[in-house]
């Protein structure tokens, strides 16, 4: 006898959720015969959908599923938003609906790594809860359930637990999710998922968007600019003053150096594009600032990563440009080749600040999407020019109905 099916929709935003979207559609199938029920094949369908990555109401973005699951006729839907949500200064992982069986997961809520694993996890307990109810007892049978499975299939899932959102890492442990029943008054989620610590919601949250803001993505866009310090650091190599302020710079001198110089680079590319949030209606202060830090987090990386591409690049120069003989000459004392490793440290901190200040990146729009407001902005277009598509595709299709009903009158008269 053939086994029927259940569908599980996928929603995901545009962006990154959407990378990760593709990710999980082949390995969920197998996954939910083991951690849901074994008596149905499993399908995964995915969609982008960009309101669910526009709006911070969890609310909203949950009767969006359950209008767009009817439409679509799945079984199950699973939202993934790169949006932090919010309850009561609560941040919100993860909220189910039982009776719509429709459930939301805010990535950054997960932290950031290891992401997928978090992510697949999640969406098998919240399939759970959905599937089995959210009460006591019945998170009892669903423990019974799985209690019963092989324990030693899909060892790489470490969440086997019918009341955890995912398996128990040192994250976990550190900044703990609680499983909570909602107040009676909210008839639309069933189960909630919160980090209460307000100690470590900044850390897991903040660290979860500055994932969600792909920091590796927008390195691409630093190609001019690392040739433009390049080209300037390796003329300021010939000079031996610089060699002479490697070799006189302490430890502390060097770091201080270097943090100045990406903070500048950093400072720069928020104020060249327009990178900060100012004040507005559409959203509080609070997660204003939030946005804000994850921007600045994100630049961080980034351009770090940008300065040890320039660090490895200088390495290579100053062994080629100075011989050892010549150093020698211009340094008090015996040089070695750790001299060159502080030569290389220094100009690439000033080729930092003096070459790379003032041009321009590559791809302005890469270095845009990688910032919270303005990927909402971007969906809040997307969302708008689809509504107006609709609107004249509706219009245009009652102008054809009326006319078409007057020459049918024509014709009759």
């Amino acid at each position: 006898m053939s086994k029927s099916t259940k569908t599980l929709g996928l929603i995901t935003a545009p962006g990154y959720p959407n990378t990760i979207g593709e990710e999980l559609q082949a390995s969920l199938p197998n996954l939910l015969s083991y951690y849901v029920d074994d008596n149905y094949n499993w399908e995964v369908e995915f969609v982008i959908d960009a309101l669910t990555g526009m709006t911070e109401d969890s609310q909203e973005v949950i009767n969006e599923m359950i209008n767009r699951k009817v439409e679509e006729e799945w079984d199950f839907s699973v939202c993934l938003t790169d949006l932090p949500l919010f309850k009561h200064k609560r941040l919100i992982v993860a909220e189910a609906n039982e009776e719509q069986n429709v459930a939301l997961i805010s990535l950054p809520g997960l932290g950031s790594t290891p992401m997928i694993k978090r992510i697949r996890e999640s969406i098998l307990q919240l399939l759970n809860e959905m599937y089995y109810g959210s009460s006591d007892a019945s998170r009892e049978h669903a423990q019974l359930k799985l209690e019963t499975k092989d324990q030693k299939r899909f060892k790489g899932l470490k969440n086997k637990s019918a009341r955890r959102l995912v398996g128990k890492r040192i994250f976990e442990r550190l900044s703990p999710i609680k499983r909570e029943r909602p107040d009676d008054d909210e008839s639309t989620i069933d189960v909630r998922f919160t980090v209460k610590s307000r100690i470590s919601i900044p850390l897991r949250v903040l660290t979860g968007m500055v994932r969600a803001n792909r920091p590796w993505a927008m390195f691409p866009s630093f190609m001019k600019v690392v040739m433009i310090a390049f080209t300037t650091g390796s003329y300021a190599l010939i000079f031996p003053t610089l060699w002479m302020l490697s070799s006189n710079y302490e430890i502390w001198r060097m770091l201080m150096l270097s943090f100045v110089s990406i903070s500048a680079m950093v400072l720069w590319i928020i104020l060249g594009h327009g990178l900060w949030e100012k004040p507005n209606e559409e959203r509080s202060k609070y997660i204003r600032n939030l946005y804000n830090m994850a921007t600045v987090l994100t630049l961080y990386v980034t351009v770090c990563m940008y300065y040890l591409l320039l660090f490895c690049l200088f390495s290579i120069a100053v062994v080629v440009i100075i011989p050892m003989e010549l150093l020698e000459s211009q340094l008090s004392g015996n040089a070695s080749y750790i001299n060159y490793f502080y030569v290389a440290w220094t100009v690439t901190s000033m080729a930092t600040i003096i070459g790379a200040l003032g041009s321009a990146l590559e791809n302005e729009d890469v270095v845009l999407s990688s910032t919270y407001g303005y990927r909402q902005r971007q969906r809040y277009n997307q969302i708008k020019e689809a509504e107006e598509e609709k609107e004249r595709a509706q219009k245009e299709k009652e102008e054809a109905a009326k006319e078409k009903k007057e020459a049918a009158q024509e014709k009759k008269d």
